[in-house]
């Protein structure tokens, strides 16, 4: 007669205690460098730099659609040029999300040239000059507005800053992202 041989308890546990060990030692490890080191990762998916917390800005222009704005002097110099092109590029290179966005030129003093307003033609220009407008541009960090373009959000938060000496592929990813994972605007 055949008998099998027979493991002792011990033995049998063994590969059970193996792959369980396996399964769970990275998990461990992952919980204790995250919640009792303090660490955390280092990653982030904007490429811009986000306003916090974002700033309700006053009127109704920047309601119901997504808003790539310039602030700028109404003469519109070189940079200003270089400003409106990349704000045009980026929103052509939205594709079918072309339409829940629109560009909009928020000019400091008067405001505009006829032959801006040709070459850019679906831009909305807001003359910011009068009294009545300064609210509205001390929402915008003035430090940093030559160089900037902001992202307002359908609501009329403005809730982004892009530097235009960064490459425009950056604020047109982050567009996709924000415009695929939105329900408003």
């Amino acid at each position: 007669m055949n008998t099998l041989p027979t493991l002792s308890p011990a033995r049998s546990r063994r590969p059970l205690a193996l792959l369980m060990l396996v399964f769970f030692a990275p998990l461990l490890v992952a919980s204790a460098l995250y919640y009792a080191s303090g660490w955390r990762p280092a990653g982030h998916t904007n490429h811009g730099a986000l306003i916090e917390p974002a700033l309700a800005l006053p009127g109704a222009l920047f309601q119901g659609k997504w808003s790539l704005v310039y602030v700028g002097a109404g003469g519109c110099d070189a940079d200003c040029q270089h400003a409106l092109y990349y704000m045009r590029q980026t929103h052509l290179g939205l594709g079918r999300l072309y339409t829940r966005t629109q560009r909009v030129f928020v000019a400091t003093t008067r405001c505009c040239d006829r032959q801006l307003t040709r070459a850019y033609p679906d831009l909305v220009t807001l003359d910011a000059s009068s009294e009545t407008m300064q609210p509205l541009l001390q929402n915008f960090p003035s430090a940093q507005r030559r160089s900037s373009l902001f992202v307002v959000d359908p609501r009329g938060n403005l809730m982004m800053r892009y530097d235009l000496h960064d490459p425009p592929r950056g604020l047109l990813d982050d567009l996709k992202h924000l415009l695929g994972l939105s329900s408003i605007g």
